[in-house]
Parts: C-alpha cells; structure tokens; sequence
C-alpha cells in the first residue's frame, strides 16, 4: 500500500529556482516557506511588496521578493524582464482572483479572465524559455461550470461573478493541457501540468459569504496546508507526466492528498484549446515561439 503523499515528501530542492505568484497569504504563502524549506531558492512575484517582505521575513530560506500584478500586462512584462536571463525550475502559476465583483484589469479585461488566464498565459510566454523543468498553472474544480464564450470580457452578457471565475478556470486548463501538447511537438523537455486544491480555507474564500458562494464553494475546507499538496506534487514529484492535472483524492475531488485527476470533456477539447490560445495571444500581444521540433533554447 502506498502511503499518502504529504509535504514531508518533498524532494530536495537545493539549487533549484521556484516562482510562485501570489505567494502572500493563503496556498502561496505555504508553498513559499514548504519550498524555502526544502531548499529551493523561492521567488515571491506579489503584487503587494511589503506584504510579501513581511511575510518573507519570518520564514528561513533563500526568498526573493518581485513586485508582479497580473492584472496589468506592462507589470508582467516588467518582472520577466527584471528576472534577466537567470534560469528558473518551476513556475508555479498560483495567483488569481475569485468570485470578485464586475471590474476590469489595467488592460480593460474582465478581472478573472485577465487576472486568472491572460496574466498567467503572458507572464508563461515571457519566461518558457528559462524554465527549465515545468510549468504549474492553478485552476479549481468549478472549471466544470466554466464555458469559453464568444464574449470573454463580459461585454455583452449580465455579469455573474461566479461563472466569470469558472470560466477563467476552465481557461487555466485549457492553456496547461494546450502549452502540454506545443511543449511536446516542439521536443521540449519543460512539462506543463495543472493543479487544484479542492476546497481551502484561503482569503478569497473567506471573503465571499453570499448564498451562491456557500453553495459551490462552501462546505468543510480543508487548511492551506492540505489544499497546497497538490500544488507541491505537481511542482516537485519526480515522475509528474504533462499534460495531467492533480487534486486532491477525496470525495468530488474536494480535499484530501494529491493524485492525478480527472477534469471536464470540454477542457480536453483541444480544438477549442487552440483557439482560446489564439485569442490570448492576440489579447496580450505575447506570442509563443517554441522553435522547430526538438529545438532546446539556448
């Protein structure tokens, strides 16, 4: 019998680079200091910086703290540049935002589906070249409510926050799987993997407190602690296959110890995977240039 998958099985991480977005409280500030403490050298990319130093302060490790706002494509750009050439391991796309009232980011998108995908989605095409091991993109288990319209921005439609949050979801697993599959044509050895935590206690679900709220994100949460193994699994655990993603084993995928999930029909669907991807890179004017097939980037 195979015991469960805990943060005590964390590989050694010395001389290895991690950043995790949105590492200030909640799901990312656990995987700093669990990451920090197996050795891996751990940028923090947060938008608050003394908060982030703050937090960086009372852990042990080697932490770097970077201003990043996901929300704003000139921040984005900013941090990859700041970063220079120096290589990175992990890329652990954690940040986001959940269930928030009708807004738009510094770029005029919705705040889900810019904060949630096309940060994340530009920030990756910035940095593929330097990482050097795998791509982690967060997304949740409401994906399942998720459908990719016509009108990402929420132009033409009533505003209703929780569908913009799973469809910005359902987007982060269209783009793990879809960044899989160029990653391989291309014979890169970088893997992109997804990861959900079920339900955690984090900030974002604390605050919301509507009826809706309860009801498709509510119920017994399980601490950060728990809900950030899946994310450590898929950043850290030797044998992660691509092109997967990993939740928790539990009933409805809602909390327990990290496995290799399932996730919706529709965020397999390759077909509608390529055209979100075109549209993303129209969007955020960052265009992927993976190279001719076994390629490696210099």
């Amino acid at each position: 019998m195979t015991l469960p998958w805990t943060a005590a099985d964390i590989p050694d991480q010395r001389g290895r680079t991690v950043i995790v977005t949105g590492a200030t409280s909640g799901l990312g500030a656990v995987a700093t200091r669990l990451l920090a403490g197996a050795g891996a050298t751990v940028v923090m990319a947060c938008r608050d910086t003394d908060k982030a130093r703050a937090v960086a302060a009372g852990l042990d490790g080697d932490i770097d703290v970077r201003g990043l706002d996901l929300a704003d494509l000139a921040s984005v750009r900013a941090f990859a540049d700041g970063l220079g050439d120096h290589p990175v391991d992990v890329l652990l796309n954690n940040a986001g935002v959940m269930a928030v009232p009708q807004g738009r980011t510094a770029d005029g998108f919705e705040r889900h589906i810019g904060t949630n995908h096309l940060g994340p989605f530009a920030l990756t095409g910035h940095l593929l070249d330097r990482v050097r091991d795998r791509v982690v993109t967060v997304t949740s288990g409401l994906h399942l409510l998720g459908r990719i319209s016509d009108d990402l921005n929420w132009e033409r439609r009533r505003y209703q926050r929780w569908l913009a949050y799973a469809q910005s979801k359902l987007a982060n697993l269209l783009f793990a799987y879809e960044l899989q599959r160029r990653l391989a044509v291309a014979g890169r050895r970088t893997i992109s993997v997804a990861a959900h935590p079920g339900v955690s206690a984090t900030e974002g679900q604390r605050r919301d407190t509507s009826f809706q709220g309860k009801i498709l994100a509510g119920g017994r949460a399980q601490s950060p602690e728990m809900g950030v193994l899946p994310l450590l699994y898929a950043a850290t655990a030797p044998g992660v296959t691509g092109g997967t993603c990993i939740g928790p084993d539990g009933f409805m995928q809602r909390n327990g110890h990290p496995k290799v999930v399932g996730s919706s029909r529709t965020s397999r669907n390759a077909a509608l995977a390529a055209e979100l991807w075109d549209r993303s890179e129209h969007l955020t004017g960052v265009r992927y240039d993976l190279g001719a097939p076994g390629e490696q980037p210099g």
